[in-house]
């Protein structure tokens, strides 16, 4: 069974940061520098995710001049496969205001089909974050 909830408390938020550095820090190589920003103090809207009780995922999003940015969006490795990335973006979405604003992400190359199955289009080519592949990625309206 797969929950996600929006994050309220500091323990939730130390449990978003353990599966981020998890996934981006530690499995994909990310700088922690480069993965902690200061969204994460003030200004994201968090979320965490379980599958069957044990918190395995991850996602964020931030309100920028272009609109909603989903962001952070990590699933660990023994849960993938299990529709968490799925939940996670429904969950994202339902929440992020209908107010007519643009809702974008930076995918990693290896989630674009995650995203265009709930809606997303590429805009433009791919390009580097962080030493890894990404496309920005558009949820048609």
């Amino acid at each position: 069974m797969i929950k996600v909830k929006q994050v309220h408390s500091r323990t939730d938020l130390e449990d978003v940061f353990t599966i981020r550095r998890k996934v981006f820090v530690e499995e994909q190589k990310v700088p922690a520098d480069l993965e902690y920003d200061d969204y994460d103090d003030e200004g994201a809207v968090h979320y965490v995710a379980t599958l069957n009780g044990k918190i395995v995922g991850a996602a964020r999003w931030i309100t920028t001049d272009e609109g909603y940015k989903l962001q952070r969006f990590a699933v660990l490795p023994e849960a993938r496969g299990n529709g968490v990335g799925s939940e996670l973006v429904k969950t994202v979405l339902d929440d992020i205001p209908s107010d007519g604003k643009k809702i974008y992400l930076h995918s990693q190359e290896s989630a674009v089909g995650l995203y265009l199955r709930h809606g997303f289009v590429i805009e433009g080519e791919r390009f580097e974050e962080a030493g890894i592949g990404h496309y920005k990625m558009v949820l048609k309206m």
